[in-house]
């Protein structure tokens, strides 16, 4: 990809060349649909286990909320724009509910190690469509994930005020590369 001169800065901006996979906003829409569509399903599984006994049943509800109105956004905007959905998605149907409920039988910090895990990945991610999108080319496209993206830092935040941070290294690791997997799979297929 060529560099060109930022006329604001000497830094050099990436010029985005047509087809380029990072500017599809089509390809994005779709893989967000498919991250919060994981993400209600974390939270189901997490709350089927935990129900109300735990005292993070609360905020893991209003966690779900939140997701929930994520995933109903991005259902709309990919139906006015007739994006297909991922191939896999009934895959992510079940296996974000089968990881939120295995993370919850773990106890409560491991659900919400979980959380951090999966929210680390996902602002990273939105992060990155952010910076491909504020060249202005799709200024609904990026509010909706600057909203949602200050929401997964929240739900990230409050995970790990729980965990204290990184409690459970090894599955955070295998959760943050699941995710990113699952990222570039729905980007494509």
């Amino acid at each position: 990809m060529a560099d060109v001169e930022n006329p604001r800065s000497a830094a050099p901006l990436k010029r985005r060349l047509p087809g380029d996979p990072r500017h599809d906003t089509a390809a994005m829409i779709r893989v967000d649909q498919a991250g919060e569509t994981g993400a209600a399903r974390i939270y189901a599984g997490q709350l089927a286990v935990m129900g109300g006994r735990h005292a993070m049943a609360g905020e893991i509800r209003h966690m779900a909320g939140q997701e929930q109105r994520h995933l109903d956004g991005m259902n709309a905007i990919m139906a006015r724009r007739s994006v297909r959905p991922t191939v896999f998605g009934p895959l992510w149907h079940i296996a974000g509910y089968a990881l939120g409920a295995g993370t919850a039988l773990l106890g409560p910090k491991a659900a919400m190690a979980c959380t951090e895990a999966v929210e680390t990945v996902i602002d990273e991610h939105y992060g990155e469509q952010t910076d491909v999108l504020a060249d202005g080319s799709d200024p609904e496209l990026q509010a909706m994930i600057d909203d949602y993206r200050s929401d997964e830092i929240a739900h990230r935040d409050t995970a790990t005020a729980h965990t204290g941070g990184n409690a459970f290294p090894v599955m955070e690791a295998v959760i943050k590369a699941g995710c990113r997997a699952a990222i570039a799979v729905a980007r494509r297929i």
